[in-house]
C-alpha cells in the first residue's frame, strides 16, 4: 500500500482540522492550517517559543520539552510543536503568544521592538450633537468638527449630511479615513469597522478580513487566481495584455471579480455587511499589482523592465470596481523595482528584516522567487523567474495544495504519502515535489545532473519496492508515486523526467539569485545567521529536502532556517491596520537596492551551476 491511514488533528482556535501521517511533527500539522509559529531557534527545541496545549492525544514529552517546560506545564498538556509528534487523534490549542508575532505587530524604528498597531488608517466615532435651534445656527459640519476635530469632506457627502443629521436626531457615527470624513451613519456603528487584506499571487489569491478596531482576524478565504486562464506566469500575462485588444481589461476584470467574490465569502463567514468594509490593502508582485490597477504592464516585458510607478497607491475602491462601502479606500503597496514588488516589501516589513543584527536572507518561494539580503545595514533584493512548478503547474500530475493533493512523500525503503484532506490522492503539490526529488537523489534514482536512471542503470543496493516503481510513462523514464489501484483518478500518479527538469529550472533560478546577492555582499552561504522562508508554499517544505535539491543553501545549518508563513498577506494586514506600517513600507521600498539579475554578467554562470543538484547522501534503504 502506498497510502496509510492518516491521523486527524483539530486546532483551537480557529477550529480547523488537518490529517497527517502518524509520527509527523506537530509543527508540520500547524503549518497545514496556515499558521506560522514563533520558532527563533529554527525548531531545535531550545527557545521554548512554539508552545501549544494538547487537549487530547498528548504523547510523552521528550528531553527537550522536559528542559523547556515545567512539570506543571507538562501535566497540563503543554508541548513544543517542533518536538511533539502526532501519534493519534489530537486536539490542540494554539496560544496567541506562540503565533509568529509579525502577523500581529509592527516594528518601531527607535527600539526595534514590537508593539501593537494603535494607529489605524480608519476610525469610527459615535457622537450626539446639540440639534440646530433658534440662537444656534452653527453650520452642521462645523457642529460635527467641534465633536471629532477638523476633517476634509467631499461634496457628495456634504449634500447628504443635513438630512442625515435631522433624520437621526443629530446622533450617529462619523467614519474617518485619516482626516477625511467618508460617511455619517445612523445610530452607533463604531464597533462595525472592517478591512480586507489581499495577497495577490501569480497563482493564488488570499484575503483576510480584519477588525480595524482590534486588529483581530475574522475570516480567511483563498482561491486560484483566475488570471491563470490567460497564462501561468507573469510573462505570458504581460504578453496577453500587450497583444490582445481587450487583454488588459480581461486580466483586470478576472482578478477584481474574484476579489469581489472573496469579499462576499469573508463577509458571510464573519456575519457582517460588506458595506461595513472601509479599507482594502493589496500586496503582490509588480505585474500582479499593475494588472489589479489596470495599468498597462507592457514595459515590464521589455528591457529594462520598468514599472509605471514605485510609490504606494491610495485609491477609491470603487475606481477598481470593488464592491464594499461606496467611499472605501484601496491601498496598494509600493514596489522596489523591476519585478520585485509589493509582496517583497510586505515580507521585509512583516519579518523585521531591516532590523536584523547579522546577515539574514529572506526567500519568498513561489511562481516568482523573490530574495532579499540584509547585511551591515544594507538591503538588496532580486526576483527570479522560478516558474510555476512549486505551485503544481507544468508538472505532469501537479496541482495546488488542496484536497486530494499529496503534500508529503517519504521514501524509506517504501513510499509513504500524506494527502491533504485525508482523501484519495489525485496529484502532487509543490512540497511533495521537493520531497520526491530529494528522496530520489538520496536513493540514486536521479543523478546530480537531474537525469532519472532507467531500470537497467539503477544502483544495485536499491530495494525492490523502489526499483519496481521506475517505469516508462509516455516515453519518459518515470517514478510511480501512487499506482492506479490507490489513485483517486484511476490512473497512476507519476513523476517524470520532464518534471524533474522543471524542478531544476525553478530551484536553480532561486539558488542562482541567492548566489549573486551573497557574492555582491562579499558573503558566503555559511556566513548567513538566519534564512527566513516565506510564501504560502514555503511554509510547507521540509528544510532538509529543500537543501538536498539546492533550493536552499546546503551550507547553512538547518536550525538557522525559519518559516515565516505568508509574509505577503502579513504585510498587507499590517498596512491595513497601521499608518506607521504604511510609512515604513514606503521607506523600505525606497531604501532597498534592486538587483536586476538579467543584466548581471555572472547570473547565467550561476544559473548553469545551480541547475546541478548538490552532491549529498548516497543510496539508502
Amino acid at each position: 500500500m502506498t497510502r496509510e491511514s492518516e491521523v486527524p488533528v483539530i486546532f483551537e482556535p480557529p477550529g480547523k482540522r488537518v490529517y497527517v501521517l502518524a509520527g509527523t511533527k506537530l509543527m508540520e500539522a500547524v503549518a497545514g492550517v496556515g499558521i506560522a509559529l514563533d520558532m527563533p531557534c529554527g525548531g531545535e527545541g531550545v527557545c521554548g517559543k512554539c508552545r501549544v496545549v494538547v487537549r487530547r492525544g498528548a504523547g510523552e514529552p521528550n528531553t527537550a520539552e522536559r528542559n523547556a517546560l515545567t512539570d506543571q506545564e507538562l501535566a497540563q498538556g503543554v508541548r513544543l510543536a517542533c518536538q511533539s509528534r502526532v501519534l493519534g487523534p489530537m486536539t490542540v490549542e494554539i496560544p496567541e503568544t506562540s503565533v509568529l508575532g509579525s502577523h500581529h505587530k509592527i516594528l518601531v524604528h527607535s527600539e526595534g521592538s514590537a508593539q501593537a498597531a494603535t494607529d489605524p488608517p480608519l476610525r469610527k466615532q459615535y457622537v450626539e450633537l446639540p440639534p440646530a435651534a433658534r440662537g444656534s445656527d452653527q453650520p452642521d459640519l462645523a457642529r460635527l468638527e467641534q465633536a471629532i476635530g477638523p476633517f476634509e469632506v467631499g461634496l457628495d457627502l456634504v449634500r447628504e449630511i443635513p438630512d442625515r443629521f435631522r433624520r437621526g436626531g443629530f446622533r450617529g457615527t462619523a467614519v474617518l479615513a485619516e482626516r477625511r470624513l467618508i460617511d455619517f451613519e445612523p445610530e452607533d456603528t463604531a464597533s462595525e469597522c472592517f478591512g480586507v487584506a489581499f495577497d495577490v499571487g501569480t497563482t493564488t489569491l488570499v484575503g483576510m478580513l480584519v477588525c480595524l478596531n482590534t486588529d483581530r482576524e475574522l475570516a480567511v478565504a483563498s482561491r486560484l487566481n483566475p488570471q491563470t486562464a490567460f497564462g501561468d506566469d507573469v510573462v505570458t500575462r504581460i504578453q496577453h495584455a500587450r497583444e490582445q485588444p481587450l487583454g488588459l481589461a480581461e486580466l483586470h476584470r478576472a482578478v477584481i471579480e474574484a476579489s469581489n467574490e472573496m469579499i462576499g465569502e469573508l463577509a458571510e463567514q464573519a456575519g457582517i455587511a460588506r458595506e461595513r468594509i472601509y479599507e482594502l490593502t493589496f500586496s503582490g508582485n509588480t505585474t500582479m499589482l499593475h494588472l489589479l490597477c489596470r495599468i498597462d504592464p507592457r514595459y515590464l516585458g521589455e528591457m529594462p523592465f520598468v514599472p509605471a510607478t514605485g510609490s504606494p497607491l491610495l485609491l477609491e475602491a470603487s475606481e477598481l470596481g470593488l464592491i464594499v462601502h461606496p467611499r472605501a479606500r484601496a491601498y496598494v503597496l509600493p514596489i522596489i523595482g523591476g519585478f520585485v514588488g509589493g509582496d517583497t516589501v510586505s515580507g521585509v516589513l512583516a519579518t523585521g528584516l531591516a532590523q536584523s543584527q547579522g546577515p539574514t536572507l529572506l526567500v519568498d518561494i513561489g511562481t516568482n522567487g523573490e530574495i532579499v539580503l540584509s547585511a551591515e545595514g544594507r538591503l538588496t533584493a532580486a526576483a527570479t523567474a522560478a516558474g510555476p512548478a512549486f505551485e503544481g503547474a507544468r508538472i505532469t500530475h501537479g496541482m495546488r495544495g488542496t484536497t486530494g493533493a499529496i503534500e508529503k512523500v517519504i521514501l524509506d525503503g517504501r513510499v509513504r504519502t500524506n494527502v491533504i484532506g485525508d482523501a484519495p490522492p489525485v496529484g502532487l503539490c509543490g512540497s511533495a515535489l521537493v520531497d520526491l526529488a530529494a528522496g530520489l537523489l538520496r536513493h540514486g534514482i536521479v543523478t546530480p545532473q537531474g537525469r532519472m536512471q532507467a531500470p537497467g542503470e539503477l544502483p544495485d543496493r536499491l530495494v525492490p519496492e523502489l526499483r519496481h516503481r521506475v517505469v516508462s510513462h509516455d516515453g519518459q523514464v518515470s517514478f510511480v508515486v501512487v499506482p492506479e489501484t490507490d489513485s483517486g483518478t484511476g490512473a497512476p500518479i507519476v513523476l517524470t523526467q520532464r518534471d524533474v527538469r522543471q524542478l531544476q529550472l525553478a530551484s536553480g533560478a532561486i539558488r542562482a539569485g541567492i548566489s549573486i546577492l551573497l557574492k555582491r555582499a562579499g558573503l558566503r552561504a555559511e556566513d548567513l545567521e538566519t534564512v527566513l522562508i516565506a510564501g504560502g508554499f514555503g511554509n510547507f517544505i521540509r528544510r532538509s529536502n529543500a537543501q538536498r535539491i539546492g533550493l536552499l543553501p546546503s551550507d547553512v545549518p538547518r536550525h538557522r532556517i525559519r518559516y515565516q508563513g505568508n509574509t505577503s498577506l502579513a504585510g498587507a494586514r499590517l498596512v491595513a491596520v497601521s499608518l506607521q506600517a504604511r510609512q515604513m513600507a514606503h521607506e523600505l521600498a525606497r531604501r532597498t537596492e534592486h538587483v536586476d539579475l538579467s543584466t548581471d554578467p555572472d547570473f547565467q554562470w550561476a544559473f548553469a551551476d545551480a541547475m546541478i543538484f548538490p552532491e549529498g547522501e548516497g543510496v539508502t534503504g
